[in-house]
């Protein structure tokens, strides 16, 4: 008997809300349009995975709210620690990643967690050419921080490392805006 009373305070609340919101913008004063107030950064991720794998649990707040500019000097320490224990690819002095770069100057450009934008040139993370130069939705991005991270000069190394072994979004990508298919 419960099942048909939480039906109705279902529906009563459905029906409260849906006839309370209306699309009246008229009646909005000037103050509604000044952002007026303290806002606050509770997080950041210009790279995916990059701030959840190099920054430790104990920082992760102050990352966050770090200004990107700061993030390097900051930061760059932890990630080349974090790099140096989590990757085989590092381990010997020297050793550099298929972009050339050792784990001090590979950990300066993660630790500075913005997504970079080419504004005269190819959109992707990574296309064999072209890499961070932004990111097109169907990158993965994912396969190619293992790669950078695991898989050494020539992405050779630690082939099981390398590879989140998804290929494609679950649904094509919309050819017009806003391009992502429908979650369902």
């Amino acid at each position: 008997m419960k099942l048909p009373i939480l039906k109705y305070i279902a529906i009563a609340t459905f029906a409260f809300f849906v006839i309370s919101c209306n699309n009246n913008d008229d009646n909005m004063s000037e103050m509604d349009n000044q952002f007026a107030g303290v806002y606050v950064q509770k997080d950041q991720m210009g790279r995916p995975a990059v701030n959840t794998v190099f920054v430790s649990s104990a920082s992760k707040n102050t990352f966050n709210t770090t200004v990107p500019s700061q993030q390097g000097a900051a930061f760059q320490s932890m990630f080349q620690t974090n790099l140096m224990g989590l990757s085989p690819a590092f381990a010997n002095a020297g050793d550099k990643n298929a972009l050339g770069l050792d784990a001090a100057s590979f950990t300066g450009l993660l630790a500075t967690d913005v997504l970079n934008v080419s504004l005269d040139g190819t959109t992707t993370f990574f296309d064999g050419t072209n890499v961070l130069t932004g990111r097109a939705l169907a990158d993965d991005v994912i396969t190619v921080e293992l790669l950078l991270i695991f898989g050494g000069e020539d992405f050779s190394e630690n082939p099981t490392l390398s590879n989140d072994n998804v290929d494609a979004n679950d649904k094509p990508f919309l050819t017009s805006f806003p391009y992502l298919a429908s979650p369902w």
